[in-house]
């Protein structure tokens, strides 16, 4: 049966990180149609850009540009449709993670790239000298280079804040990062101690999680929310693990929680030091929850997308602006493909993939034909 895929946006796009030729902002979900000719199959959306991988190892990046974050010189401010990064048009990009300002990718060898600012060695590359104040000169990356260049890479995160960190989990199942916190910086990768076999991570504002092939969740970093899930807000340099998670098939939310990005529904809406349970989704489930700054998505096996938190610039995919904690659906209210195998499609979309970011989201959604349709 042939399938149809399109990527979806909603959101903020005074950057123009939604890709579909404007600035404009959409409360309602929206296709990218400068991608609709590939085969996208993976996507990030950054605090103010946004990055697509296709089938065939193309890389598109899209938004906020005056740091060299998307990789496409001359130096731009914005681009609000995507384009390939043309420097890595000769590898397969299998994986890739954007943020504010750098950006990381990973080919199908194991080779890592960077790009984009670099003023605390994130990009794995020495920064320029400090000046008199003792802080580091600005030094932008504008055209993706190969980092890292000892490791065979397998996964890359990101994440750009007021300090920065990268980190990549090599073929070996060890953790790989630079820097390792927020003692100091460097630009060499350091392995981190103590976590042993590694299979996911993931990279927060502030704060580092790591799963392990046991099932055990560990995080390491900054802890004023309580995001570390130790009950108290103590930071830590080293990995420990979360206690309280009885399951990861079920969702649990824990660290900051205004504008109910923790998917409670509770009325203060405070921060929580330890994992509870997410029980207004108790009756799905659910096999991904994306976290942006200030609202969350959560995907059902069956392609429904639940999103909740902040609701201004749209960022939650109503139709209207709403700020809620309760999990509402969000309608992936677009045409069905016009074409496929030769007739008008029949049947609905559902959602494979989903991406949060600062103030926007993204989505691949697949066309699941009716049956017995052509």
């Amino acid at each position: 049966m042939a399938t149809h895929t399109s990527l979806i946006a909603w959101g903020s796009g005074e950057d123009g990180q939604l890709g579909i030729g404007n600035d404009e902002e959409k409360e309602c979900v929206c296709v990218v149609k400068d991608l609709e000719r590939y085969r996208v199959h993976f996507v990030v959306a950054g605090s103010r850009n946004s990055l697509a991988i296709c089938d065939d190892g193309k890389l598109f990046t899209w938004g906020w540009n005056q740091r060299g974050t998307l990789g496409h010189p001359p130096e731009t401010k914005t681009e609000n449709v995507p384009s390939q990064v043309e420097v890595l048009a000769n590898v397969n990009i299998v994986q890739a993670a954007i943020d504010g300002w750098h950006c990381l990718a990973v080919d199908d060898q194991g080779r890592a790239y960077a790009w984009g600012g670099n003023e605390y060695g994130q990009c794995g590359e020495e920064p320029e000298r400090k000046d008199g104040t003792g802080r580091p000169l600005r030094r932008d990356i504008v055209i993706p280079q190969h980092c890292a260049s000892k490791l065979v890479v397998r996964q890359h995160d990101s994440r750009l804040h007021a300090k920065t960190n990268s980190i990549a989990l090599n073929w070996f199942p060890v953790i790989i990062a630079w820097p390792p916190g927020d003692i100091k910086q460097i630009s060499v990768p350091v392995r981190v101690q103590g976590l042993e076999k590694v299979k996911l991570i993931a990279v927060g504002a502030f704060h580092n999680l790591a799963l392990q092939e046991d099932g055990t969740l560990w995080e390491w970093g900054n802890n004023e929310y309580g995001q570390l899930g130790t009950g108290d807000t103590q930071p830590r340099s080293q990995p420990n693990p979360v206690q309280g998670l009885s399951g990861l098939t079920l969702v649990y939310g824990w660290g900051r929680g205004e504008h109910g990005r923790l998917g409670f529904g509770d009325n203060d809406k405070s921060s929580k030091m330890v994992p509870q349970r997410v029980h207004l989704l108790a009756g799905e489930e659910i096999v991904q929850v994306s976290c942006g700054g200030t609202h969350s998505v959560a995907l059902t096996c069956d392609g429904q997308m639940f999103s909740f938190g902040q609701g201004d610039h749209g960022r939650l995919g109503y139709g209207r602006k709403v700020t809620t904690g309760q999990p509402m659906e969000v309608p992936i209210d677009i045409p069905p493909p016009s074409n496929l195998n030769g007739t008008e499609a029949e049947g609905h979309w559902i959602a494979k993939l989903v991406a949060c970011g600062g103030r926007h989201t993204l989505a691949i959604v697949e066309w699941q034909q009716t049956h017995g349709s052509k």
